[in-house]
């Protein structure tokens, strides 16, 4: 194969590649006019018998073409959670106009470059509006931000699949003054970034905000006798990593080009499927369609005798309402007290929600519920 011959086929490719971009674009407008349909008739946002059915004819047909099913299954969820999630945010629009402007002021952690910064990309990229950008150095300067005015949402990592619950948020959601209307999960892929021509053998130190340090403990192990610093973000490890020789970084390879580093070693992380679920957060509330997959999260603290957590959760299940975290934070200044979070599958706005509500009151001190809002955790339909 001459070079002519290479380059005529790989025009071809990008000629194929355009088209496909303009077929996705139109398929999501499409997607946009169905939702008009769904919202005057009540229906769910998401058909999941829809999906399968979809999915099934797709793969037979794919295979009639000599494509793989694996790669059309992947290909096709890719595109179908597009779809419901572009759904679901143009709903809450219509349902919140009032309290949604065109103008997203986002407080988050770090600068450029930052995990959460990437997150905040991810979330707003389906909520069409100029995005102005606030990078702040801890996580209590956000809900602050929030709470003054100055940004009108914040950005807080919640979890980590493989370094667990962010305690230092939770611990901050007790007393913010914000309510979650919003979240996001954002695969995070740490690698060790590094000035152009350095190698692994002339580190002496790492930075890395403590976060991915406990995220790549084993990695780090195996490394020997490094100094370890932690910063207050990944974007400032970043920069430091980018002015310190015979250094390295934790971050992510899109945000180490950024400050002209280079990938010494990826996939650093405990767990091969590391994701970090993050929670925004505003002033206000926002109604949440009940045609849409909801959660509602709150925290609770329980009376002080035998069997009231016990008493507390039996509520939920009495209701037929799903938890799907529980977690529980030492209340300040009062020794042995806890207080306990909870996110559960429910919108606020369902009558046997709001009985539940009611019946939780008898074995709880206190309940407050910390938000209502659409989740962005779609479940893939499994094909047999």
């Amino acid at each position: 194969m001459t070079q002519d011959t290479l380059d005529a086929l790989r025009k071809d490719i990008n000629e194929i590649d355009s088209e496909l971009l303009i077929l996705l674009a139109k398929r999501r407008r499409l997607s946009h006019s169905v939702l008009e349909y769904k919202i005057t008739n009540n229906k769910p946002i998401r058909d999941e018998a829809r999906e399968l059915a979809l999915l099934e004819k797709l793969i037979s047909y794919g295979k009639s073409l000599g494509l793989d099913p694996f790669y059309i299954n992947n290909v096709f969820q890719v595109i179908l959670e597009d779809s419901v999630l572009n759904q679901q945010a143009m709903l809450q629009k219509s349902l919140n106009q009032e309290s949604l402007s065109d103008t997203h002021k986002v407080a988050y952690l770090g600068g450029q470059g930052s995990y959460s910064q990437l997150a905040c990309h991810k979330y707003f990229s389906r909520r069409p509006g100029t995005l102005v950008e606030l990078g702040c150095q801890t996580f209590s300067d956000i809900t602050q931000s929030v709470e003054k005015g100055q940004a009108d949402y914040g950005i807080l990592p919640i979890e980590n699949t493989s370094s667990g619950s962010i305690n230092e948020v939770f611990d901050l959601l007790q007393h913010a003054q914000v309510s979650i209307i919003g979240e996001v999960t954002h695969s995070v892929e740490h690698c060790l970034l590094a000035q152009e021509g350095t190698t692994l053998k002339d580190i002496n130190k790492i930075f890395a905000h403590h976060q991915p340090f406990a995220q790549c403990s084993r990695f780090l192990e195996g490394l020997g006798d490094l100094t370890q610093e932690t910063c207050d973000s990944t974007s400032s490890a970043l920069k430091l990593a980018a002015d310190t020789p015979n250094s390295a970084a934790i971050g992510s390879a899109q945000a180490g080009k950024g400050f002209g580093l280079e990938v010494l070693k990826s996939g650093l992380a405990n767990q091969a499927e590391n994701h970090s679920r993050f929670i925004v957060v505003a002033r206000q509330p926002l109604q949440v369609s009940t045609q849409i997959p909801t959660k509602t999260s709150l925290i609770m603290a329980t009376k002080q005798k035998v069997g009231s957590l016990a008493d507390a959760l039996m509520v939920f299940k009495e209701h037929n309402i799903n938890m799907t975290k529980l977690e529980s934070r030492p209340v300040p200044g009062n020794p042995w007290e806890e207080v306990f979070y909870v996110d559960l599958q429910a919108n606020v706005a369902d009558r046997l929600v709001q009985s539940a509500l009611e019946s939780l009151k008898e074995h709880t001190q206190y309940v407050r519920i910390l938000g209502c809002y659409q989740s962005e955790s779609l479940q893939a339909v499994e094909v047999v």
